[in-house]
């Protein structure tokens, strides 16, 4: 009889049997995630755009009726969805990242996947409910009439760097709050602040010329500056963009090495 010699799989094959594994199980978990959240709900998705819908609504009628202050492009509405939605998405996910583990704590014990998935799934899910609010801009756009450039085509940039800035932070809060709980509350006054220091409701050309280029190190300056381009190419300001893209990176990078020097003592504490 001849034995027949078992011969050893790729490196190469493994690594890509495992990537397709873990998003195959990165999307059940974030259908998961979409499904428990509209399931009870009458209006469903329509709750993911009310709120931006709401304060959109509140700072245009504020800002063109009230004061009639010049903080941004006109039509103003088109100018400040443009970049609230994606802000949306980055406190949504920001914020429920807090969570990640504790809510999932018996999870996360007892399975053996990439404890990364568990703050990957946050930002799949609020990342298609981004998508899915976008008809909402494009309703407006067309409504108030905003013309569309070729910059449009820069939107998956802005969007892959949303990606990885928002999985940056996330892989750093999240396993910090096991240890701290109180920083779950800190996140969010954070989180309030950052609306702020942003150029969510302005824009970062009405700033003082000093303040500008502080402004230009926060990541969101760059990435709301490319998804304003599609509508008001004077937004996109070369140095904000790249200074953000490379702020993003040095972002994930530092939320990497946070993660894997916490993963193990998660385990013992969660």
């Amino acid at each position: 009889m001849t034995a027949t010699i078992e011969r050893p799989i790729p490196a190469q094959r493994q690594r890509a049997a495992g990537l397709a594994r873990y998003r195959q199980v990165l999307w059940l978990l974030t259908k998961r995630d979409l499904k428990v959240r509209y399931s009870t709900s009458v209006l469903g998705y329509f709750w993911s755009i009310l709120d931006p819908l709401l304060m959109s609504g509140i700072y245009w009628f504020v800002f063109t009726k009230v004061f009639h202050r010049n903080v941004g492009e006109d039509p103003y509405i088109v100018f400040l969805l443009s970049a609230l939605l994606a802000w949306q998405w980055f406190n949504s996910s920001v914020s429920d990242s807090t969570k990640a583990f504790i809510s999932d704590a018996k999870l996360v014990r007892s399975t053996k996947i990439p404890r990364t998935i568990w703050v990957n799934r946050v930002v799949s899910s609020k990342g298609i409910e981004f998508l899915f609010s976008l008809p909402v801009l494009a309703f407006f756009a067309i409504v108030f009439h905003a013309q569309l450039h070729w910059q449009v085509v820069l939107f998956p940039i802005a969007f892959f760097l949303q990606i990885v800035l928002i999985t940056g932070i996330s892989l750093i809060i999240a396993p910090l709050v096991v240890f701290f709980r109180d920083l779950e509350r800190a996140t969010k006054l954070i989180l309030r602040f950052g609306f702020y220091a942003s150029p969510v409701i302005y824009s970062s050309k009405s700033l003082p010329h000093e303040f500008r280029h502080i402004m230009a190190f926060n990541p969101l300056t760059g990435i709301f500056g490319i998804y304003r381009a599609a509508f008001f190419p004077s937004e996109l300001i070369k140095y904000e963009a790249v200074i953000g893209a490379v702020m993003c990176f040095v972002i994930l990078g530092i939320g990497i090495l946070v993660f894997r020097y916490c993963e193990r003592a998660i385990l013992k504490e969660i």
